[in-house]
């Protein structure tokens, strides 16, 4: 009998220990999972939504009842007031495409004033080696349902914005810092081998003490990682782990490939773990000899809670233990992406977890494509999905960044600037300072309209929000239910319209929804 009862309870699986008690929130949602991914505008991924060609991939039929999205007319799909007409892209053939320019002048240049019509002029930039399909036309392309399949489903079963945007115009950096802070301004530290690049990452701001505003996509000077030019924000700056910390809340930041593979004798990490592009049409996601070439994982500037000391952990340091993923120890809240699902299937999920996937896989075109960016989505929703403390979980899809890829909506501007890298309006011009004073320069937006979905037992279901709002929005959602206060400093989550319209807090919660995350539809 002894032995037997020695084998039952090695065959037991430990329970997970009890849950760490949090600060009360002012909704039922105690678990916010913002998963980052990159580089699509609006049009690129939704433009057709619900409506799918049904002529390659897999099938798509929506649902009878679902909402229009402001999306690609049929005027805008035959008679586009661009140089190129909107092209639709399917098959295995036309899955990694060629990045599109889109720095912080560029895609102002693209906008021209809010019509719209010079993507093919300005956009069409990066030099990419075959088999990646590159062409003029390209910057107008976008996916529908039959590739982007799990997103469109996500969208039918929970909700989804038509008018969310970049909070200014640029590249991935100023989108990320946007996202954790809403301040692109206050760099006062930089390191440039060679000198200063072109186009500059950083216009600088002769009255207000040399510092510079974040247009482009250095990466953080205290991270042992980064292998370019460098930046850091000043101390006064403050981001939303800052506020969290104050509040007691646990947080996080997971990017895969964060974990070092190696040390240097110094003790400094390195990051080397790399995979594939294009890893499901080479079919494994392996490093190897496949025809796309491979990636870092673990890219720099993709993690902005490293461009602040008060937030950095500069070292790769791992968490002190798995019931401390998430508060302050020697890893700072900066994590790999595994320590989130340490913590979490332990019982100790993060209140607010920022998630970002191996590169190959963040949907970024040039190194990654929708189908491995559809696979890291769903498997992640899934596994959400399955934890006990996805009863009261909101997950956020939402994109750094358009990659200048065309979308017809106008993005309203919020925020004027005039330095000489602003082209919106005028050489030299974004908006109107008369509308809304310049405090700091090099802020020009909204930018480009960007997908954003709300997945949750508390999602409206098949729910089309209209409501104005930006990558700060998400700040604004935090701050509100975990009772932060806001960033202050000019942070344009001051200005944020509310997400509050997506969730019914109210009536029945939404059942999970399961996905393949090879075909995107339900298993």
């Amino acid at each position: 009998m002894a032995a037997l009862l020695v084998l039952v309870a090695g065959c037991v699986a430990p329970r997970p220990s009890a849950p760490r008690a949090e600060p009360p929130t002012a909704t039922p949602i105690h678990h916010l999972v913002v998963i980052i991914q990159e580089n699509v505008s609006f049009d690129h991924y939704f433009g057709t939504y619900p409506r799918a060609a049904n002529i390659d991939g897999q099938p798509f039929t929506a649902r009878p009842d679902t909402p229009e999205v402001d999306g690609l007319a049929a005027e805008l799909l035959t008679s586009n007031p661009n140089a190129a007409q909107p092209v639709r892209l399917g098959g295995p053939d036309q899955q990694v495409v060629c990045d599109q320019d889109h720095t912080y002048r560029t895609e102002q240049l693209a906008a021209n004033g809010g019509a719209m019509n010079r993507f093919v002029e300005n956009s069409p930039d990066r030099l990419c080696p075959a088999p990646i399909l590159n062409a003029p036309w390209l910057v107008m392309a976008y996916y529908d349902g039959n590739t982007v399949t799990a997103l469109w489903n996500y969208a039918q079963h929970f909700s989804i914005s038509d008018n969310f945007y970049n909070t200014t115009f640029g590249p991935s950096t100023p989108g990320h810092i946007s996202l954790v802070s809403g301040q692109t301004h206050g760099i006062t530290a930089q390191f440039m081998p060679g000198g200063q690049p072109f186009p500059p990452h950083v216009v600088i701001d002769s009255t207000d003490n040399g510092q510079g505003t974040l247009i482009g996509d250095p990466q953080p000077l205290s991270d042992d990682c980064s292998t370019r030019d460098q930046v850091q924000f000043s101390s006064k700056n403050k981001n939303i782990g800052d506020l969290l910390n104050a509040k007691g809340v646990t947080w996080g930041y997971f990017q895969d490939g964060f974990k070092p593979t190696a040390r240097r004798a110094d003790g400094t990490a390195e990051c080397g773990a790399t995979h594939n592009v294009g890893a499901i049409l080479g079919g494994t996601g392996k490093t190897g000899a496949l025809p796309f070439g491979t990636k870092p994982d673990y890219l720099p500037h993709h993690e902005p809670f490293q461009y602040y000391v008060s937030t950095a952990n500069p070292h790769h340091r791992p968490p002190s233990a798995i019931e401390n993923i998430g508060i302050t120890d020697q890893a700072n809240h900066q994590y790999d992406l595994a320590d989130f699902w340490a913590a979490s299937e332990a019982g100790h999920m993060p209140s607010v977890s920022f998630l970002k996937p191996p590169a190959y896989q963040d949907g970024h075109a040039g190194y990654s494509d929708p189908l491995d960016e559809q696979q890291f989505l769903v498997e992640t929703i899934n596994r959400l999905q399955r934890l006990p403390d996805w009863q009261d979980t909101a997950a956020i899809i939402v994109y750094d960044d358009s990659d200048g890829f065309y979308d017809h909506k106008a993005p309203p501007t919020v925020s004027p600037s005039t330095t000489a890298e602003d082209a919106l309006n005028a050489p030299g011009v974004c908006g109107d300072p008369n509308d809304a004073p310049v405090i700091y320069q090099g802020r020009c937006g909204y930018g480009p309209r960007l997908p954003l979905l709300v997945i949750s037992p508390f999602a409206k279901e098949n729910f089309v929000d209209h409501t104005l709002a930006d990558q700060t929005s998400i700040l604004r959602f935090i701050e509100d239910n975990w009772d932060t206060g806001r960033i202050g400093d000019q942070s344009l989550d001051e200005r944020a319209g509310p997400l509050d319209a997506m969730f019914d807090f109210t009536g029945p919660k939404q059942p999970t929804l399961l996905l393949d995350p090879h075909t995107g539809n339900p298993t």
